[in-house]
C-alpha cells in the first residue's frame, strides 16, 4: 500500500513537472502578449496540477523528508519562480508558500503552516492590512466558485508600494465543500509605472500639439495688434502712455505663446556646447535680488571640473530659472537654498537644488509636472511641464522629492558633452 502511494506521488511529481513546464511557457507567452491566451479550463487545470504536484514536495523538503531527484528539481523550480505562489486549505489556513512569498511577506523564520491570514497578520503586523484584504478576496473566489483575477497593491517596509496581478483558483471536493485555494501573484509594479509614464507622455504630446496650434493662431492676430499699437504710438502723442502699457502686455502674451510652443517639437537646430556651471551661476545672479529680499542665501557647491553639455542654452536656463524661482517662492521665512553640481562615472552631470520651504504634500506631488496643474494662485501650470519637456528633449531626467514642512529637492540629470563630437554622451 505504501509503495503504491509513493508511486502515485512520484507520478504526480512528474506530471506536475510537465505541467510547470507548460505553465511557464504559457506564462512567458502571456507576458509578451500582454494577456493570458489560454482558455479558462486549461488555465485552471494547469494551476491545480502545478499545486497538487509540487506543494506536497515543498512540504516534504521543508521537513527534511527524502525526495527523489525529479521531486527535488520540481520543488526547486517552484521556489525559483519570481511569482508569489501560495496554497491554502479549505479553511483558509496556509499549507505551503514558495520562497518568493516567504521573502515578500517576511515569513522566513516564522512557522506559517496551519495559520490563517488573520493569525499571520498578528505575527507580521506590518502586513496585517494586506493579510486581512486577502481574506475578503479569497472569499470572493470561494463565492464565485471559479477563478478570480484581481490587482492587489500594498506597501512593503522600504516604503515602496507593490502591485500584483493575482489569480485565485478555488478547488472543491465532489460534494461541493471547500478543498483548497491556489493563489499565484505576479509583480507588475514596474509595468504599472511604465503604463502611467506612457499615459503621461501621451497627454503631454496631445497638450503640445494643442498648445502649438493655439499659439500659432494667437500669434498671427497678435502681430497685427502690435503693429497698430506702434502706429498709434507714433501718430497720437497723447496715447503714448497707454500704448506703452499695451505693448508691454502684448510682449507678455507673446512670451506665454512662446512657452506654449516649447511643448511642441524640440528645436535641436539651436543646440550648441556650453558650460552648465556658468548657466547655473548666471541664473543665481538673476534671482539673487529676489532671494535677498526674503533673506535667503544661496549655498553653492561645485564638485566637478568640467560640466559642458550639448543643448539649447536658453531653454536650459529657462528650466533653471523656473526651479530657482519655485524654490524662493516656497520659502516663507529666511533660510538657505543649496545648489550642488557634480558629475557621475556614467558621463552624466547632476544638478540638485534643495530648499527649506513648506514642501509639497504626497497627493499633490503625484501631479507635479502635469499640464495645467499648479500650486500657485497665478499661472497656467505649464512651468514644470515645459521644464520636463525641455529636459527630456536633452535626453535627461527631472525628479522632484518633497516632504511637507521640510522642503523640496529638484534633481536634474543631463548627459555630459563628449569632446570633438556633437552628440550626447548617452541616449
Amino acid at each position: 500500500m505504501i509503495k503504491n502511494r509513493e508511486g502515485i506521488r512520484k507520478a504526480a511529481a512528474v506530471a506536475g513537472l510537465l505541467l510547470v513546464g507548460v505553465y511557464i511557457v504559457f506564462q512567458t507567452m502571456a507576458f509578451f502578449k500582454g494577456a493570458y491566451a489560454l482558455s479558462s479550463l486549461i488555465k485552471d487545470s494547469l494551476l491545480v496540477g502545478v499545486t497538487a504536484g509540487t506543494f506536497y514536495l515543498l512540504y516534504k523538503r521543508s521537513v527534511h523528508t527524502q525526495v527523489s531527484d525529479e521531486q527535488y528539481q520540481l520543488a526547486t523550480l517552484i521556489n525559483s519562480m519570481p511569482d508569489f505562489i501560495c496554497f491554502k486549505d479549505g479553511a483558509g489556513k496556509w499549507m505551503a508558500v514558495n520562497d518568493f512569498g516567504r521573502e515578500l511577506y517576511h515569513l522566513k523564520g516564522i512557522d506559517y503552516r496551519g495559520k490563517t491570514d488573520a493569525e499571520l497578520g498578528e505575527l507580521v503586523p506590518f502586513f496585517q492590512a494586506a493579510f486581512l484584504h486577502c481574506i475578503s478576496s479569497d472569499e470572493e473566489a470561494w463565492r464565485k466558485k471559479e477563478k478570480v483575477r484581481t490587482e492587489e497593491a500594498f506597501e512593503i517596509p522600504n516604503g515602496e508600494v507593490k502591485t500584483f496581478d493575482v489569480i485565485k483558483v478555488p478547488v472543491f471536493f465532489d460534494d461541493g465543500s471547500r478543498k483548497a485555494l491556489i493563489t499565484i501573484g505576479r509583480d507588475i509594479t514596474q509595468q504599472k509605472l511604465a503604463e502611467a509614464l506612457l499615459i503621461k507622455k501621451e497627454k503631454l504630446s496631445v497638450v503640445g500639439e494643442l498648445a502649438a496650434g493655439i499659439a500659432h493662431e494667437i500669434r498671427n492676430p497678435l502681430t497685427s495688434i502690435k503693429g497698430f499699437v506702434q502706429l498709434m504710438k507714433e501718430t497720437d502723442r497723447s496715447a503714448i502712455g497707454y500704448a506703452n502699457i499695451m505693448l508691454d502686455e502684448l510682449e507678455r502674451i507673446n512670451g506665454i505663446v512662446s512657452e506654449m510652443l516649447l511643448l511642441s517639437k524640440p528645436e535641436s537646430e539651436h543646440f550648441r556646447v556650453f558650460s552648465l556651471t556658468e548657466a547655473v551661476k548666471y541664473v543665481m545672479s538673476l534671482t539673487s535680488h529676489e532671494a535677498l529680499l526674503k533673506n535667503i542665501d544661496f549655498l553653492y557647491d561645485e564638485q566637478t571640473n568640467s560640466a559642458s553639455v550639448y543643448g539649447n542654452k536658453n531653454h536650459l536656463i529657462q528650466v533653471l530659472l523656473n526651479v530657482f524661482k519655485n524654490a524662493i517662492e516656497a520659502m516663507d521665512r529666511p533660510g538657505n537654498i543649496y545648489i550642488t553640481i557634480k558629475t557621475a562615472q556614467d558621463n552624466h552631470i547632476f544638478i540638485e537644488v534643495r530648499d527649506e520651504g513648506v514642501g509639497i504634500s504626497k497627493d499633490r506631488l503625484e501631479h507635479i509636472g502635469e499640464p495645467f496643474f499648479t500650486l500657485k494662485e497665478k499661472g497656467m501650470g505649464l512651468g514644470l511641464t515645459i521644464s520636463s519637456k525641455i529636459i527630456h528633449d536633452h535626453h535627461g531626467t527631472l525628479q522632484i522629492e518633497s516632504e511637507q514642512n521640510k522642503g523640496t529637492i529638484v534633481k536634474i540629470r543631463l548627459p555630459v558633452y563628449v569632446k570633438d563630437t556633437a552628440v550626447f554622451a548617452s541616449k
